[in-house]
C-alpha cells in the first residue's frame, strides 16, 4: 500500500469518528442547540469545529493543491482558520453535506498525485515550505484535532444539559 493510500485510509478512519460525533448529536433532544453550544462566550461552537474540518479540506482540495476556486465561497470566510464563530448555526444536514462533498473533492484531488510527488512543494505552500507529504499529514492531524474539540465540547454540553 502506498503512503497516499495509507493516508486516505487514515482519513476514512478519522471521518468515521467525526460521523460518530454527528450521530451522537442527532440523537439529542436538541441537536441544533448542541451544535451552537459554546464552552465560553466568543469561543467556537461545536458546529464551527465540524464545518471547519470540511472547509479546510475543501481549501486543500481546491485552492491549495489544485489552485482552483472553492465550491463554498460563502462558507469559507465563516469557517476557515481564525474565523470568529457567528450565531448562524448550520444544521446537521448542512454539516454532513459539506463534510461529504469536500471529502469527495479532496479524494479526487489527491488521486492526481502519487508517492513520487510527496516531496513536491505545491505553489501555495512555497512560503511555508510544505511538501505534499507534509500537507497530507496536516490534513490527517487536522480532522482529529477539531473532531476532538467538538467531542470534548459535546461532553461538556451533555454534562451541563442533564
Amino acid at each position: 500500500m502506498s503512503i497516499i493510500e495509507t493516508t486516505v485510509d487514515m482519513w476514512k478512519f478519522n471521518r468515521d469518528r467525526t460521523n460518530a460525533t454527528l450521530d451522537a448529536i442527532a440523537e439529542l433532544d436538541d441537536p441544533q442547540g448542541a451544535l451552537g453550544w459554546q464552552a465560553a462566550a466568543g469561543r467556537a461552537h461545536i458546529a464551527w469545529q465540524l464545518m471547519h474540518i470540511g472547509i479546510t479540506e475543501e481549501l486543500f482540495a481546491t485552492e491549495r493543491l489544485k489552485e482552483t476556486g472553492t465550491n463554498y465561497p460563502d462558507l469559507v470566510p465563516r469557517f476557515r482558520g481564525g474565523s470568529t464563530p457567528d450565531d448562524d448555526i448550520p444544521s446537521l444536514e448542512v454539516i454532513r453535506d459539506v463534510l461529504n462533498t469536500s471529502r469527495e473533492h479532496l479524494l479526487s484531488t489527491i488521486a492526481t498525485f502519487s508517492d513520487d510527488d510527496l516531496e513536491m512543494i505545491p505553489e501555495p505552500f512555497k512560503e511555508r515550505g510544505w511538501t505534499l507529504g507534509t500537507a497530507i499529514k496536516i490534513i490527517s492531524w487536522h480532522e482529529g484535532h477539531h473532531q476532538g474539540q467538538a467531542h470534548a465540547m459535546l461532553n461538556l454540553y451533555d454534562a451541563s444539559h442533564p
